[in-house]
């Protein structure tokens, strides 16, 4: 279907502001929009409880998270990295309103983790800081939610790059157990090539040179991306995962290569769902009162969930499988 209407009067309105695009600018002039989209989007709904805590990172860094924890006794709790190619985004700006949201519709416990950007911190210690969350969160589950409840990932664009890999170092590692995993148009492939990079409808708010522009701060040797840590898809054994949601975006340079994932990972065995967000660009998921397609976007990955612990807990859920 065509672009949606209100994106299209939105990079309208940011044509007319001249700026140049981020894969022309610094990493400090990239950062610089999160107030701007925070004030748009809006603070998010109140929590019954908000945890902000420092953890200690294997180099000796810390890595914030926030426990966002809604009304009502939690059914899960979801490990939630955001996206922004490695480099941009927090969890205080841009993603604490998703936070609460999905708190809110899931009706369980939010753990947000604030894994350091590159270029100050390039690959992998996004991934080292992601799996200090993951775990801390598994071990300190019960004291945000009531035992035994599922443990999820989940994230959008980069940070559905990160819980991919978590969920593959969480089987290779002996734990903890990674119930289910939500990938948001996920960077799973470093092959800028496929035609949904190259497709003009496509080079909007991220474009094939501005994915460029974020590999070369996180991971600038092109030989290393091929790594499965950096490129999941590329991982030689996706069996024994965790159930998953890709969900990809229409017009989204990194729509094929989640395709492909989801593609991957059903050929592995595991339970897909596929779902794209028809009109979508990339990042509409975090763009609360700014996009449609975030409500709608949000509402989807609510409904999985709520599913899914449905599922778990009464039996097999009848779900859409690539």
């Amino acid at each position: 279907m065509p672009l949606d209407p209100v994106t299209q009067i939105f990079l309208a309105q940011l044509a007319e502001q001249r700026d140049p695009p981020i894969h022309e600018s610094t990493p400090a002039i990239a950062r610089m929009s999160g107030p701007i989209m925070s004030g748009l989007s809006g603070r998010g709904p109140e929590m019954a409880s908000v945890h902000d805590l420092k953890l200690d990172a294997a180099d000796g860094g810390r890595v914030r998270v926030r426990v966002l924890v809604p009304e009502g006794e939690p059914q899960a709790v979801v490990v939630y990295f955001h996206g922004g190619g490695w480099v941009i985004g927090d969890i205080d700006l841009q993603y604490d309103h998703v936070g609460r949201h999905l708190a809110q519709l899931t009706r369980s416990t939010v753990v947000l983790v604030n894994y350091r950007k590159a270029p100050e911190h390039p690959f992998p210690t996004a991934l080292d800081d992601s799996w200090v969350g993951l775990t801390w969160a598994a071990s300190h589950a019960a004291d945000f939610a009531p035992a035994g409840v599922p443990l999820i990932v989940a994230g959008d664009s980069a940070g559905g790059n990160l819980a991919a890999v978590m969920a593959r170092w969480a089987r290779d590692r002996g734990g903890p157990t990674v119930d289910c995993q939500v990938l948001v148009y996920p960077v799973t492939d470093c092959d800028f090539e496929r035609p949904s990079y190259l497709a003009p409808e496509n080079q909007l708010l991220l474009g094939r040179e501005t994915m460029i522009w974020f590999w070369n701060h996180y991971l600038p040797d092109d030989s290393a991306r091929r790594h499965p840590d950096a490129s999941p898809l590329r991982a030689d054994d996706l069996s024994g995962l965790p159930p998953a949601l890709v969900y990809v975006a229409e017009y989204d340079p990194l729509h094929d290569e989640g395709v492909a994932y989801a593609q991957a990972l059903a050929d592995a065995g595991v339970p897909v769902t596929l779902e794209e967000a028809a009109g979508q660009m990339h990042a509409y998921f975090q763009m609360a009162n700014i996009l449609p397609g975030y409500a709608a976007g949000i509402a989807l990955v609510a409904d999985y969930i709520g599913a899914f612990v449905a599922g778990r807990a009464d039996g097999p859920v009848q779900r859409k499988v690539v």
